[in-house]
């Protein structure tokens, strides 16, 4: 199984990922990303912030980016349109 590393990019700054973890694919290293975003998002929504400036840069084992997630793609934003009652 190939060994695929989740970059993170946002404002804390550059975490990189040394250890990596061994997927079927690059669909199931998409997936994951999705997956990493949508819990940092979670844990900085529980402190009342959510900030979405951020990516995970998907690599191999020779370091080669295969995929850029923008923290906004893992997300489908709903905004209020009109105030109850109005």
């Amino acid at each position: 199984m190939p060994r695929y590393f989740f970059h993170v990019y946002n404002g804390q700054g550059l975490t990189r990922d040394d250890e990596g973890i061994d997927l079927a694919d690059q669909a199931a290293a998409l997936r994951m990303a999705m997956d990493s975003i949508r819990s940092i998002i979670s844990e900085e929504a529980r402190k009342g912030v959510i900030d979405l400036d951020g990516r995970i840069e998907v690599t191999d084992e020779s370091a080669s980016t295969l995929d850029s997630v923008v923290f906004v793609d893992a997300f489908t934003l709903r905004m209020p349109t009109a105030e109850p009652g109005s």
